[in-house]
């Protein structure tokens, strides 16, 4: 009970940068991520940047996640991590998810993203991480 509690005090936005219009996969960690008891505010698809921090701000998230599919990630997130430092939110923990190949994982991290979840990890594994970064 102790746990869903201090979830219920934590919002996740999640969003789609881009052009990427495949959300199957986000919307499932959504509802993983509901049900175990976070705010999740899903910003829906083809976002800037902009629109991603303007969000977060408005919506004062203690995370951002975001998926990507369609092989611009390092693009895209460069400029949205430009975006999270020029309004003071480069402390917010940001973790990506999709299909990443393993060489751009460094490199992502490098830009200041916390975590990368590939294709196919189990979801119980990203609420594990997210609830050790959030919750401790």
């Amino acid at each position: 009970m102790l746990i869903e509690t201090k979830r219920n005090s934590k919002k996740i936005l999640l969003g789609k940068l881009g052009l990427d219009g495949h959300d199957r996969g986000i919307k499932i960690i959504i509802n993983y991520l509901r049900v175990s008891g976070y705010q999740v505010i899903y910003s829906g698809l083809h976002r800037s940047s902009r629109q991603i921090v303007d969000l977060a701000i408005q919506e004062d998230v203690d995370a951002i996640g975001i998926s990507i599919l369609s092989g611009s990630q390092m693009e895209h997130v460069s400029n949205l991590i430009e975006q999270m430092k020029s309004n003071d939110l480069d402390q917010i923990p940001l973790f990506i998810g999709g299909v990443i190949r393993s060489e751009e994982v460094i490199a992502l991290k490098n830009l200041g993203v916390l975590e990368v979840f590939g294709y196919g990890i189990p979801v119980k594994d990203i609420i594990e991480w997210i609830d050790n970064v959030l919750l401790n």
